[in-house]
Formats: structure tokens, C-alpha cells, sequence
């Protein structure tokens, strides 16, 4: 359903990569104050597509880094550190977004949100001074974040739906018209990925 191969033609991945870090700048600067962004998506299908993991990884690392010239600051480097982990990490689910399973797809979606929203309370719980360093201080943190994380399941799934859908569909587009070039010679027929 979701078939997302590697990229293997520069071209191509450079196209994606700008594209799915506009998206997800022009996604954070939209409305973050419901954190429904695009960001697990971009991870996601980055990770599933791009064949270098660094490359995969910088695509949320690039967004976070632009949309942030314009956003609040986190308050303390550390947790900015913990918000940049908590988004990168869903490219490593590449691999299994790649296969095109779509519970992989929402899966790997309802993760990020999950443990973006415990690591960023955890080191907010640690970090500032709002709450005891109790476990009823940590249960304060995290309810008091849920107002936050109320849209972000959803929102994630849906970004990522939508991204990995018109992703794949570019690809096969992109497969149909070089395989048509090739059959009537009006190309080198070069594969722009593999692994569909």
C-alpha cells in the first residue's frame, strides 16, 4: 500500500529532501501550539527512503534548525537536546516503514508521539524546578503536559499517512514514467530506487 523504496538517484533525494523539509518547517511554524506537525512523518518516510541513515537523519535535524529560528526557545540546552533526540530517533523505524505495512506506518507514528512526550516531561520533571523530583511530581508534569499531547497522536498519523501516500505515489509515477522512456528509447531507462 505504502511501498516506500530506497532513493538511490541524487536527483531525486535531493527533491524529497528539500521538499519534506519544507513541509515540515512550513508544518511547525503552522500551529505549533497544538503539536500537530508533520514532524514524525518526515522522520519516517526520510528514514524509509533516504539510503544513508545520516542523510534520513538530517532531514528532521534541518527542519527543527530552520523552524526554530522562528519559534520559542526550549529554555535550557539540554532539553533541547532531549526535543531533537525525541524527533530524529523515528527515522531509525525506516527500515520497517519501508516494507509498506501500514500498522508499521502507524506504528512507527504513535511512537514518536508517546516517547516525544515522555522524554521531553521526564527531562522538564528534571531539568526546571515547576514540580517536585518526587513521583507525584512527575505525575503533576505529565498531567500537565496531556493538554499538549491531546492533538499530537492524531496529528502524527495523519502527517504521516498523508506523507508516506503521496511519497509512494511519486515514486511509482516516477517508476511508470522511466520505464515508459526506456520501452519507447527515449531514455537510459536509469532506476531512480530500488526495492519496490
Amino acid at each position: 500500500m505504502f511501498a516506500l523504496p530506497k532513493i538511490r538517484d541524487a536527483r531525486v533525494a535531493a527533491v524529497l529532501w528539500v521538499a519534506l523539509v519544507t513541509l515540515g518547517v512550513a508544518g511547525r511554524l503552522w500551529q505549533p501550539a497544538w503539536n500537530v506537525t508533520p514532524m514524525a512523518g518526515i522522520a519516517l518516510v526520510a528514514g524509509a527512503t533516504f539510503a544513508h541513515p545520516l542523510l534520513a537523519a538530517s532531514v528532521p535535524l534541518a527542519t527543527l534548525g530552520i523552524s526554530n529560528l522562528w519559534l520559542p526557545g526550549y529554555g535550557d540546552a539540554t532539553l533541547g537536546l532531549v526535543v531533537y533526540g525525541a524527533t530524529i530517533w523515528p527515522v531509525l523505524l525506516g527500515p520497517l516503514v519501508r516494507k509498506g505495512r501500514f500498522a508499521a506506518l502507524c506504528g512507527g507514528a504513535l511512537a514518536h508521539s508517546l516517547v516525544f512526550f515522555l522524554s521531553t516531561n521526564v527531562a522538564c520533571w528534571i531539568l526546571f524546578e515547576s514540580y517536585p523530583k518526587t513521583p507525584a511530581g512527575l505525575g503533576s508534569c505529565f498531567v500537565a503536559a496531556l493538554p499538549f499531547y491531546r492533538w499530537m497522536p492524531l496529528g502524527d498519523l495523519a502527517w504521516t499517512v498523508a506523507i508516506a501516500a503521496a511519497v509512494s505515489l511519486a515514486v511509482r509515477a516516477l517508476h511508470a514514467d522511466d520505464r515508459l522512456r526506456a520501452t519507447s528509447g527515449g531514455g537510459d531507462g536509469a532506476a531512480v530506487a530500488s526495492g519496490s
